[in-house]
């Protein structure tokens, strides 16, 4: 991975660190996630009219991203309804990077090297640390288990698709304004049937910072479909979780939350994973 890519590639996890400590929205998860998303869409149409047209080959895997990332969004509201983050989140962010590696090794074929094999691996025992060491109590009904590995699932098919329709379209960043679009009609849709067109106006007031949430959720995928259009997929996709590590360094640092032994030693496996995946 060159050093391009590898910085390009944190730049998008602070981004996403970001978001999740700094921007908070009074609604329901998937309320937030219908607003995001929405105004993610439009933001994809700009990017479409700006650069060069992807290719028609990568088209179906834009449409498959679309209703990809609607089983992830559909997954992970309902993940969230009967689980807390600290218990969800890493399962469906921790299990991702694991299922991306063997998908691209097995069925797409790409290869990877053992030192970014090894760099994926270590950085994901750290993500795992840093979420569950040191709690009493990590327990999950069945339901939200499966919901939760649902989410991870869907992130990791995701992420290939994506990696691959990046490098079929001959232009990730028109490629990625497509997903957005996609995304966001998929979703709209989906949010009108189910709850109705007053979903619309009962997201309006939070749209200032829907604007904020959808620019970081926008700059971070963007740089993930360009980095995997030029570097292996299971290795963009492992370090893009680096920003848990993001996020327990703004935590300590906005929200004063206490940093356990456990944690800071997940985070130093974090940091060594990365240093493989550079060098892999």
């Amino acid at each position: 991975m060159t050093l391009t890519v590898f910085l390009a590639v944190l730049a998008a996890a602070v981004m996403h660190a970001g978001w999740n400590v700094l921007v908070k929205l009074k609604l329901d998860r998937f309320l937030s996630l219908f607003l995001i998303q929405t105004l993610m869409g439009v933001m994809g149409l700009a990017m479409v009219a700006v650069f060069p047209l992807a290719a028609f080959a990568s088209l179906p895997y834009a449409l498959a991203s679309g209703v990809l990332h609607l089983g992830y969004n559909l997954f992970l509201a309902r993940s969230y309804r009967t689980g807390d983050l600290s218990q969800v989140y890493p399962i469906a962010r921790g299990g991702a990077p694991l299922l991306t590696l063997c998908v691209t090794w097995f069925a797409a074929h790409e290869q990877v090297s053992p030192l970014g094999a090894l760099g994926v691996l270590v950085l994901t025992s750290g993500i795992w640390l840093v979420s569950l060491a040191g709690k009493k109590q990590v327990r999950l009904d069945g339901m939200t288990l499966f919901f939760a590995l649902g989410t991870s699932v869907f992130i990791a098919a995701y992420t290939v698709v994506d990696g691959l329709g990046g490098r079929a379209s001959g232009s990730p960043s028109s490629y990625a304004g497509l997903v957005f679009v996609f995304d966001a009609l998929f979703l709209l849709a989906y949010g009108v049937i189910s709850r109705g067109p007053g979903i619309i106006a009962s997201v309006a007031p939070f749209w200032r910072m829907g604007v904020a949430g959808a620019a970081l959720s926008v700059g971070a995928y963007w740089i993930a479909i360009w980095a995997m259009s030029r570097a292996p997929i299971s290795a963009v996709a492992a370090l893009r979780e680096t920003s848990i590590l993001f996020v327990m360094l703004l935590s300590m640092r906005v929200l004063k939350e206490k940093v356990t032994g456990w944690r800071l030693g997940g985070a130093g496996l974090i940091a060594a994973g990365a240093i493989l995946l550079r060098l892999s």
